[in-house]
């Protein structure tokens, strides 16, 4: 080989190395932020929204959508923190201001291209509401994909998406009318694999949600990134005693593949109107929206 061709490639390997090389890790990546907008209060028919929002890019028409919805709790996916490609907003707290809802935010990722030692980016998963919310928490999947993460022989640039963090399910207690307590879980599931990932982390929801008194209403919202089979993943579901939203149909709710996006329910709590939000176009995913209605829990006969 050439000469000159070697010390090309020494070159850029050296240079590549020096751009690649990662911050270390924000210990923001533990932290939920939260903050009220408006006075907490139990509703007896909740409006709920799910929506994988693209990093919240198109902030204003989001937030149009959002405020034509009127949703008592929203779950969000893919929203930024402090991000370039935001502006450097908090995507989540604006979100939560125009609607008057309160808010929790936890980071998936710390996005290494879009911030910096001083100013960290991320990128998470956000509950809005209008319910009063307590025991908010993260479940950080212990099955991860390896496939995000820095790497010594490719530069920090935003095209490679390298990050520090893994995918979460963002956990809280919501209050009923009737003063019982909703566990709901907003989670984003690994985009990567042939669905075998997504399913160990969907084991990991479920196994965690075990952990709840009999009787206890939940909710499991969230992109569950089931681009492979979702009939296989509405089957798990339903063994394990949960309804969707649509029933036994698995609508498209991404511009381009198929049923991503969910909203199921286990317990004392009874979905209805579950509707796909077409044709909006603030992201490649369409809203989901129903309402939720608690049912008393089925009394013990003798």
């Amino acid at each position: 080989m050439p000469r000159v061709i070697v010390h090309t490639l020494l070159l850029f390997a050296t240079l590549t190395s020096a751009v690649a090389k990662p911050p270390a890790p924000s210990r923001d990546l533990e932290r939920i932020w939260t903050n009220n907008f408006t006075t907490p209060q139990p509703l007896g028919r909740i409006r709920v929204v799910d929506w994988n929002i693209d990093r919240g890019t198109n902030l204003d028409r989001i937030a149009a959508e959002l405020e034509h919805e009127e949703p008592d709790l929203c779950f969000l996916q893919e929203v930024d923190s402090f991000t370039e490609r935001t502006g450097g907003r908090n995507v989540s707290e604006e979100l939560a201001k125009r609607l008057k809802l309160n808010y929790a935010f936890a980071p998936e990722f710390e996005e290494l291209s879009q911030g910096s030692e001083e100013r960290p980016a991320f990128q998470g998963d956000a509950i809005l509401t209008r319910l009063p919310m307590r025991n908010v928490r993260v479940l950080r999947f212990k099955r991860q994909s390896g496939f995000w993460k820095p790497e010594p022989f490719l530069p920090n640039w935003p095209i490679f998406q390298r990050r520090e963090g893994g995918r979460i399910a963002l956990v809280a207690e919501l209050q009923l009318p009737n003063g019982a307590m909703m566990a709901v879980y907003n989670a984003h599931l690994e985009s990567r694999s042939f669905g075998a990932i997504q399913s160990e982390q969907l084991d990991e929801i479920l196994a965690d949600a075990s952990h709840y008194p009999p009787g206890t209403a939940l909710i499991l919202a969230g992109d569950l990134n089931t681009k492979y089979d979702p009939h296989a993943f509405l089957k798990k579901l339903q063994h394990a005693g949960w309804v969707s939203a649509f029933g036994d149909r698995t609508p498209r709710t991404h511009v381009f593949v198929c049923a991503l996006d969910w909203l199921v329910a286990h317990g004392p709590v009874h979905i209805e109107s579950g509707m796909v939000l077409r044709g909006i176009g603030a992201s490649d995913h369409f809203p989901i929206s129903a309402e939720l209605v608690a049912t008393p829990p089925a009394s013990s006969g003798e």
